[in-house]
């Protein structure tokens, strides 16, 4: 099954966040298929600059019918960001925009193996090249790491019963697909929220797990922070409520600055002042944009920017 073309979720709203100057550096951390870059470069002038990261190579190739002498398009991480910038000899730039989580040609192609939708490969790699794939991991996981995944990156009260059923089922058949995985879910889990498949929340703390997603979010913000020129910003959309948790208390934390301990007298003077100023509150998709994209439902925005004297 051919990938669907990529709906970016609050992509107006992203972009204006970053208060584009014409002739400004900015980061599309997260290409995709390009929806947010070409906003990007509508806005800027010939002599700005956009650096584009994707560590799928599907969006890679994407991306390459997007010729533009402005952009350049690289398959890496988002937490390679520093490296990534110091290669090209950027110290700062202007906005970086980083769009969380999984797309929806990954969810759509069915030999991606992200989806309980299709009987494919149980794969879940962003990159396919790199990395253990979800079947593997399931192949050799002990019942209690599959169990504390599924239970902290799925938030799922019946990961246990879950974690005891794969392991179970491995040792008679290898569980090498997405409809192995989602039946012996469906049949391990007897209830579940109306209009939800079991397996749902398991297939997305496996993704998550095996992506490293978390871990990726919580390296790359610090960097966005530090490569940030003053009054730069930096605008991330989340999907998911342990994504959004992380960039929000990221964001707060760099906004307080350097707390005090309790009951300790010392001068404020003396303390770090925050980096960031939080730009507005957070913004959700409208009624209108989830009507036609049902995916916008869960996005998140949030926006800070660099204050002058955190250079």
């Amino acid at each position: 099954m051919m990938a669907s073309a990529h709906v970016p979720v609050l992509a107006q709203e992203a972009v204006a966040a970053l208060a584009i100057h014409s002739d400004g550096v900015y980061v599309d951390a997260t290409f995709g298929r390009g929806g947010h870059s070409r906003l990007i470069l509508e806005q800027l002038g010939p002599h700005g600059r956009l650096v584009a990261l994707d560590r799928d190579p599907d969006a890679i190739r994407a991306g390459a019918a997007l010729q533009d002498a402005r952009m350049t398009l690289t398959q890496r991480a988002f937490s390679q960001l520093d490296a990534v910038l110091n290669e090209l000899g950027l110290s700062q730039v202007n906005g970086i925009l980083l769009d969380i989580g999984v797309s929806s040609p990954q969810l759509d192609d069915a030999t991606r193996g992200f989806s309980f939708r299709f009987d494919a490969p149980l794969d879940m790699r962003m990159d396919p090249g790199s990395g253990l794939s979800a079947a593997d991991w399931l192949a050799v996981a002990s019942e209690g790491e599959i169990s504390e995944v599924i239970r902290s990156y799925g938030e799922e009260r019946f990961a246990k019963s879950i974690a005891r059923a794969i392991v179970a089922a491995r040792q008679k058949e290898t569980l090498g697909s997405t409809g192995q995985l989602a039946s012996l879910i469906a049949s391990t889990v007897k209830w579940r929220e109306p209009g939800q498949h079991p397996a749902t929340r398991s297939f997305q703390a496996i993704r998550i797990y095996i992506n490293r997603e978390l871990e990726e979010l919580n390296t790359v913000l610090p960097q966005c922070v530090d490569r940030l020129q003053p009054e730069g910003r930096l605008a991330v959309i989340s999907f998911h409520s342990l994504e959004d948790r992380i960039v929000k208390r990221f964001l707060r934390d760099e906004a307080q600055g350097e707390q005090a301990p309790a009951r300790l007298p010392i001068q404020a003077a003396l303390l770090k002042p925050g980096r960031l100023r939080l730009v507005g509150r957070a913004q959700r998709a409208s009624a209108e944009e989830v009507a036609v994209n049902p995916r916008a439902r869960s996005a998140v925005l949030r926006v800070a920017e660099k204050r002058s004297e955190a250079a």
